[in-house]
């Protein structure tokens, strides 16, 4: 789950594999290219590292963040609870 620390919004996640783990950066990328709000993230192979903050409002946690953080955990439970 996500923890807030040092004005960001942080979570790590592992998936099955690096394919699956591609699969939940690629579905995210579109989200966040919908909101116009983009995390900062790392991955290898299956493990995925995320941190948001909103650059424009001096690097803080703002509702965007939440926002995000929303719709990520809700592809990450799709893709995590799809086996595939």
């Amino acid at each position: 789950m996500w923890t807030e620390e040092d004005n960001k919004l942080k979570r790590s996640l592992t998936f099955k594999d690096f394919r699956q783990a591609m699969a939940f950066m690629n579905e995210v990328a579109e989200v966040a290219e919908e909101q116009n709000h983009h995390p900062w993230w790392s991955n290898v192979y299956n493990k995925v590292e995320i941190e948001l903050t909103t650059h424009d409002a001096g690097n803080t946690v703002t509702q965007k963040d939440y926002t995000l953080a929303k719709r990520i955990d809700e592809i990450a439970d799709k893709i995590l609870s799809s086996g595939s």
